[in-house]
């Protein structure tokens, strides 16, 4: 297993997305991860019933914010190589993977998922 120091530039993964971030601070079993950019948009709906329509909750996921800290367990960060993305572009281009994917997909749960990704993208991008 990699063991990153401070200012370690880093992919980390959290829950359902990905993304690049800078080791804040290195922990028994998590590192604080600053984050930088996104690489894999969260997937829409109920975690423990994934790619479910009909559940109870359907949760919309945010993407982490630039700069937001979260804790990513030791064995879910990884070496990162490369010039880190701008946050806007990176979330941006996330974003439209995720919509293709569920395009694609067509099922209940994908639409579902496309009508709560379309909210988040009016917030996350109502400035540009």
């Amino acid at each position: 297993m990699d063991s990153f120091e401070i200012g370690t530039i880093v992919k980390g993964f959290y829950k359902t997305g990905a993304y690049i971030g800078e080791v804040t601070d290195v922990r028994p079993k998590h590192y604080l991860v600053k984050i930088k950019a996104v690489l894999t948009h969260p997937a829409q709906g109920d975690l423990h019933h994934p790619k479910q329509a009909d559940v109870p909750f359907f949760h919309e996921r945010r993407a982490l914010a630039y700069g937001e800290q979260t804790n990513i367990p030791h064995q879910m960060v990884k070496p990162f190589e490369g010039e880190v993305p701008d946050y806007t572009a990176s979330l941006q281009a996330a974003a439209a993977r995720l919509k293709d994917q569920l395009t694609a997909d067509g099922s209940e749960w994908a639409k579902r998922s496309l009508a709560s990704l379309a909210v988040l993208e009016r917030d996350y991008f109502k400035e540009l």
